[in-house]
């Protein structure tokens, strides 16, 4: 399979290109980046997503199998650019799947969306608004889509092991675990339009995906 991978760079993004080597490209928006992308085995493509036309992000995503939107803001980013990242870019990349006619789209939301925002400062309410707003655009869609929402995300060593249902206690993951998951999910139709809360757990992550 072919995957573009939104956000390439982000730790969860490099551990899926680990896992799907040739079979990936990521999107980076610093030159810099390209190096650790194609040091997983994956191709990477350089484009700002905040600041391209849906054309150009199109011809990236043309021919492939699937969409993964793996961006964020970050950490120590402000309010506005949670909005420009975090919603905006996944719905660029999701009108650019749309044209392109790839129908599988795999968003990395977060525990939390779909909700008012609780607790925290303004920047992660901000944060949660535009995770929820991207969700609410990407189920609108005519698209296979699957939303993960993963809980606290660690560098902790992957277990494979895993707690993942439309509704789970709060908790931490592994990011070696979330990029897992999407792999299971990308081979997983079935999973399409679901939105999934991850957490670790005790079951395998292949037995709960064949579950859903």
């Amino acid at each position: 399979m072919r995957i573009i991978i939104a956000g390439g760079h982000g730790k969860v993004a490099l551990r899926l290109a680990e896992r799907l080597k040739s079979g990936a490209v990521g999107i980076v928006r610093n030159t810099a980046h390209v190096a650790d992308v194609e040091a997983t085995g994956a191709e990477a493509v350089v484009c700002d997503l905040e600041k391209a036309a849906v054309e150009e992000v199109t011809e990236i995503v043309e021919g492939a199998d699937a969409v993964v939107f793996a961006a964020g803001a970050g950490p120590g980013s402000g309010a506005a650019r949670k909005d420009t990242v975090d919603r905006a870019a996944s719905v660029l990349l999701a009108d650019a799947a749309e044209r392109a006619g790839v129908r599988r789209f795999i968003q990395i939301s977060s525990m939390g969306a779909g909700k008012p925002p609780r607790g925290g400062d303004e920047v992660w309410a901000a944060y949660i608004e535009a995770k929820t707003e991207a969700e609410e655009d990407l189920r609108a869609r005519d698209l296979d889509w699957t939303i993960l929402r993963p809980g606290r995300l660690t560098d902790e060593p992957g277990t494979g092991l895993v707690r993942l249902s439309p509704e789970v206690p709060p908790g931490s993951v592994p990011r070696d675990d979330v990029a897992a998951v999407i792999v299971a999910l990308l081979e997983a139709p079935g999973t399409a339009h679901q939105i999934l809360e991850l957490v670790s757990g005790e079951t395998p992550i292949s037995d709960l995906v064949a579950r859903e």
